[in-house]
């Protein structure tokens, strides 16, 4: 019988070495926010911190409480607009990654 180890260990074990891993989590969850897509956005960004930063030191740095945080970004969470934006400023602030928007195509009416 093959033991395997947690996703959530897989997923930070490769984040921590693949700079490019770790940026196209965060694209992820930065695409889904703008997509309008906040299911998926709170997955990525969740999948992000947990392979990154961490809670408990993104509570730090935002000034909001890790179990807040947790909550927010769980699958009944519902992130204030004032609070998204401040975990995803401190995200790219921690990574050195930057999130820019740009317009691909007009949308349809």
């Amino acid at each position: 019988m093959t033991l395997t180890r947690p996703f959530k260990e897989l997923v930070k074990e490769r984040a921590q070495r693949d700079a490019a891993f770790r940026e196209a989590l965060l694209m992820e969850g930065g695409d889904a926010v703008l997509a309008g897509d906040l299911e998926s956005a709170k997955m990525a960004l969740r999948v992000f911190i947990n392979a990154t930063i961490g809670f408990d030191a993104l509570a730090s740095a935002t000034g909001t409480p890790a179990k807040s945080l947790m909550r927010m970004f769980g699958s009944a969470g519902n992130p204030s607009a004032r609070n998204l934006l401040a975990v995803l400023h401190e995200l790219q602030r921690q990574s050195g990654i930057s999130l820019q928007a740009k317009r691909l195509e007009p949308l349809a009416d």
